[in-house]
């Protein structure tokens, strides 16, 4: 396989050689995608034009801007922002068989118009000191009235927490899913407020014992180089849910090349180097996220939390009842 990546490798070092710029539009945070960026602009002498902002704001950008759009790729987290970009009519499809080849058709578009660069789960931490693993299990025992006055979460606004109910909804329909909810609304500890890290800072203040988060915002607490951020990360656990049922929640961030673009070529060469070697292993050292690839070790915090069994729903399905999902929260009073 690593002959095979070579070989490709000195192919999208030609390709690139032809067209040698790439406009971004990027919705992850500079400081989590810049420097291996960097690193690919120095490996290739490709010029890296990065625009950073919100998602919505970018997909917005992207249809206001149309043919004219200087952007060739966009990235950004969360299946169901890709979904909303190929809806707007802003994304075109690529065909490549190494992104094919390496990214599991799950966590790629079925049309190929985004690909996965990484993985994330959506899981359940709780406070180490005040609950006991053996008593929850699943997703939906986050509704059980045991965890009344319990349970921390950010707002249904959040695409993240949208995009865990649309799962469920592929699962279970809306009926189950919304009955769901109104238990999970139910066990509240306070009103959903901040981010995934508040929440984890929450339990350790003691004003919950549960919480769902994404899987790098604790690993980027545990690898912090201040020493509260790390006694935080360390006052609680992750649990897996639904590891005898459909697994735990997996969502992504992925990349995609603009309907625009005037540097395709060099945009797909890009994309095909973050699923490399390198780029996989820098995401799990430096980002605390899951390769897209099998066979790229994870970094020593994601390994301390053990192997899992993931949720294997095609991710263009959050994206399909994501509208379905943001309502019934409404209903069930999820704010």
């Amino acid at each position: 396989m690593r002959k095979v990546l070579t070989v490709l490798g000195t192919l999208i070092s030609i390709s690139v050689a032809q067209a040698d710029e790439v406009n971004i539009y990027s919705a992850r945070q500079e400081n989590l995608i810049k420097p291996i960026l960097d690193i690919y602009s120095q490996e290739t002498g490709t010029t890296i034009n990065l625009v950073t902002g919100g998602a919505d704001e970018l997909i917005q950008r992207l249809s206001l801007e149309g043919d004219n759009s200087p952007a060739d790729l966009l990235l950004t987290v969360d299946v169901g922002r890709l979904h909303r970009a190929k809806d707007a009519g802003v994304l075109q499809p690529v065909s490549s068989s190494l992104l094919e080849s390496e990214i599991p058709a799950q966590y790629r578009d079925s049309e190929g118009y985004w690909y996965a660069m990484s993985l994330r789960s959506r899981v359940i931490v709780y406070d180490k000191e005040r609950v006991d693993p053996s008593q929850i299990s699943s997703y939906a025992d986050l509704a059980d009235p045991m965890w009344r006055n319990s349970v921390c979460v950010r707002s249904s606004s959040n695409i993240y927490n949208q995009s865990l109910v649309a799962s469920m909804v592929g699962h279970n329909g809306v009926a189950q899913t919304e009955e769901w909810v109104k238990g999970l609304v139910a066990n509240f500890a306070r009103s959903p407020q901040g981010g995934d890290r508040d929440q984890i800072s929450a339990i350790e203040a003691g004003q919950c014992k549960l919480a769902l988060v994404n899987t790098y915002y604790l690993g980027g607490l545990l690898t912090s180089t201040n020493a509260d951020e790390r006694e935080t990360g360390e006052a609680v656990a992750v649990l897996w849910p639904d590891q005898e049922g459909n697994g735990a929640h997996i969502n992504i961030s992925g990349a995609a090349v603009t309907k625009a673009s005037k540097n395709k070529e060099a945009a797909v060469a890009l994309m095909e180097y973050l699923v490399s070697d390198e780029a996989q292993a820098w995401y799990a050292e430096t980002n605390n996220e899951y390769p897209v690839r099998t066979d790229v070790p994870v970094s020593d915090v994601l390994e301390s939390w053990g192997e899992f069994k993931a949720d294997d729903i095609a991710l263009d399905q959050l994206g399909i009842h994501n509208a379905e999902a943001v309502r019934l929260m409404d209903r069930a009073g999820w704010k």
